[in-house]
């Protein structure tokens, strides 16, 4: 194929623009590209497929950002959305906003009508850069001749800070047009920023070594800087346990004795765990995004009477909390500065942290009989240590998220600050993609399921091996919840049932239904060596999340 790229992504001449747009998005890292075609970026399609990315079919835009950014948490490359003009790049907003709330670096490029073409030409045109702009942390319009740099920029501006969506508005002709030979820029990564060494470093220092109650708390900023070991090792350096928002878990490995789990939605575990945050005398923030946390944690840090040490990508705008010390900068490198070669000292004399482990383990234990915990401890006893799971917004999202143990960052993806629905299946079917061989499973409610089930067909497609594990109650659990704890009647809540197991067979999979332990543990060992996905529903009573989140 003389004049395009090959599987290593070089080529023996420029070719088209669409080329060189697929090549620098190649160096970065993408391998996949998900999306539906439209005539407006065939030719794009065309040259993602000859730089060696391939292209995925889905069944809706939206799905697939969401398996782009299940991509990004298994191989840590942006992810990848590709879409056509019109009703096929706005179906893309929820996803986009979604990447923005929860710090994930995505390219999404629009196939676009050329400028003197939509001056009077008006059938599906929208202003695609004035929608993105609202929810992207950047929107381009592609130039054929600044083709590389701009390409370069986007993945900058996705990957830096705090990451997040940019979108690249392509037009017809641009993605055609010749190449236009430029020299080869190269952003050079800066060094990471950490506190600079003088007195007012070393009194923080030395705060720290008096500390008597530390306490940390990691968020989603502190796992897109890489900063899993460097936590460990503060942790360790302080004896300090460590809270995590729910994107954070697994940056200490919640077998960890400091680990306390992830936190920020159930008020059950806010009221076993903020006691603790307002008893510690040192506070580290790492990387603690507040966009996952309800209104019980506004102000839980106190920065007159507790040292509050704030660590974050970017400035502290939100007003959520506020620091004693405030540090822009990289988290794992700062927290290295901060605690390497603290001399040892005795913490939490009186045991708190772990009488508070202790209380959230008896708080989210399985119930006794059938229900959401057991599907839940069931599903983590089964699959392998190792498993990456998903799970989608409603109440069992907020129970799994306490329950299930995680040994390294991004095991459990979600949606943590949008909270949309939908976005169990799509996740695990992208990082199932990147990761062929490692045991995935999504958890989705029957709502959220069924929102995104046409993206069974892609898993097919695709001949993946995923695991759908469905919390059937027929109706919107959480919504309910609220609704009888407001004392008004029933409406809009309740759903007919699926026969889900049976839906799964039709689209190509296998399908359990299940109403036990056992019969639960029969289906997970059949899944873990089927062929194709599995489904398996779990029919679960009404109201079972009454008192349990």
């Amino acid at each position: 194929m003389s004049g395009y790229a090959d599987q290593a992504g070089r080529s023996d001449h420029l070719g088209r623009t669409a080329d060189v747009i697929a090549r620098r998005l190649f160096d970065a890292g993408i391998r996949h590209a998900f999306g539906m075609p439209g005539g407006e970026v065939l030719t794009l399609i065309d040259a993602l497929e000859r730089a060696g990315i391939t292209f995925v079919l889905v069944r809706h835009e939206n799905a697939g950002g969401f398996m782009a950014e299940g991509v990004h948490h298994a191989t840590g490359a942006p992810g990848l959305l590709v879409t056509t003009v019109g009703p096929g790049a706005l179906n893309a907003v929820n996803v986009v906003e979604n990447a923005r709330q929860d710090r994930v670096p995505m390219i999404v490029i629009t196939g676009s009508l050329d400028a003197a073409t939509a001056q009077r030409y008006t059938h599906q045109v929208a202003d695609q850069r004035a929608v993105f702009a609202a929810v992207a942390k950047a929107s381009l319009t592609m130039v054929a001749d600044a083709a590389e740099v701009m390409v370069d920029r986007a993945v900058a501006l996705a990957t830096s800070g705090q990451p997040g969506p940019v979108h690249i508005d392509l037009p017809i002709h641009v993605a055609d047009a010749p190449a236009v030979a430029r020299p080869a820029l190269r952003r050079r990564a800066a060094l990471p920023m950490v506190p600079a060494q003088g007195e007012a470093l070393r009194a923080l220092r030395s705060r720290m070594a008096g500390a008597k109650r530390p306490l940390i708390i990691a968020g989603v900023d502190a796992v897109n800087d890489g900063a899993a070991a460097a936590l460990c090792a503060a942790a360790a350096a302080l004896g300090a346990p460590v809270i995590t928002t729910y994107k954070a878990k697994g940056l200490v490995p919640e077998t960890h004795p400091l680990a306390l789990g992830g936190t920020g939605l159930s008020p059950r575990a806010d009221a076993l765990l903020l006691p603790l945050v307002q008893a510690a005398d040192v506070v580290i923030l790492a990387g603690y995004d507040p966009i996952e946390m309800r209104a019980g944690w506004q102000d839980a840090v106190d920065p007159d009477r507790q040292c509050v040490i704030d660590i974050s990508a970017v400035p502290n705008t939100h007003y959520m909390h506020q620091g004693s010390v405030n540090i822009v900068g990289s988290i794992g490198a700062t927290l290295a500065v901060l605690t390497d070669g603290l001399p040892p000292a005795p913490r939490w004399a009186d045991g708190q942290p772990a009488a508070t482990r202790a209380a959230l383990a008896q708080a989210f234990a399985p119930e006794p009989v059938w229900g959401p915990g057991v599907v839940i401890a069931t599903c983590r006893r089964i699959l392998p240590p190792d498993t990456r799971a998903s799970v989608d917004s409603g109440a069992h999202r907020i129970l799994l998220s306490q329950m299930w143990s995680c040994d390294y960052p991004r095991a459990l993806m979600q949606s943590s600050g949008l909270c949309t629905m939908g976005c169990a299946v799509p996740l695990a079917i992208g990082a199932q993609v990147a990761e062929p061989d490692r045991t995935v499973v999504s958890f989705s409610g029957d709502a959220g399921f069924l929102m995104v089930a046409g993206e069974l067909a892609t898993a097919a497609d695709l001949g993946l091996r995923t695991i759908f594990v469905i919390f059937d109650d027929r109706s919107l659990a959480l919504i309910e919840m609220k609704q009888r704890s407001r004392q008004l009647p029933n409406a809009g809540v309740d759903l007919g049932g699926t026969d889900f197991a049976g839906l799964a067979r039709a689209m190509g999979g296998a399908g359990h239904t299940v109403g036990s332990a056992p019969e639960l543990e029969s289906a997970l060992q059949a899944a873990l060596t089927c062929p194709t996905f599995t489904v398996i529903a779990a029919t679960i009573p009404r109201q079972a999340y009454d008192d349990r989140i």
